[in-house]
């Protein structure tokens, strides 16, 4: 009887793995960066950035990397308005389940990370911009 009980409610089982979150990329990458983007968004895109966003709740996190994205623009001397969203409904269209993320040319290069000027410049550049 204890190990019908035991079984009905799973004790004794081993728990299972969580499965590890879906890279920001969704190509399968085990960080939250991705490696690489195709420029495929807008015929603006072909040549380069079209847009950035920072997508967030208004936290001091989520704040701090929208200016640091702003900061890392203009030191890269890009004609592009990073934009700040914060409505859910527009977030959850990315499917982003942490926050603050980064979006470049409608893909989501970065999650959970308030990342520095510097680190958003290295990731721009890492993504061949």
């Amino acid at each position: 009887m204890e190990v019908f009980i035991m079984a009905l409610f799973g004790f004794g089982k081993k728990k299972e793995e969580k499965a590890a979150p879906a890279c920001a990329c969704n190509s399968g990458c085990p960080t939250s960066e991705a490696m690489e983007i195709v420029n495929d968004c807008c015929p603006e895109a072909k040549d380069g950035i079209c847009c950035i966003k920072v997508l967030g709740t208004g936290c001091a996190s989520c704040h701090e990397l929208y200016e640091n994205a702003k900061t890392a623009v203009k030191a890269m001397e890009l004609s592009v308005e990073v934009e700040y969203i914060t409505e859910l409904q527009k977030v959850m269209e990315y499917g982003v389940m942490s926050m603050p993320a980064l979006v470049v040319n409608e893909k989501v290069v970065s999650m959970g990370k308030a990342l520095k000027a510097a680190d958003v410049e290295k990731l721009l550049h890492k993504l061949g911009f």
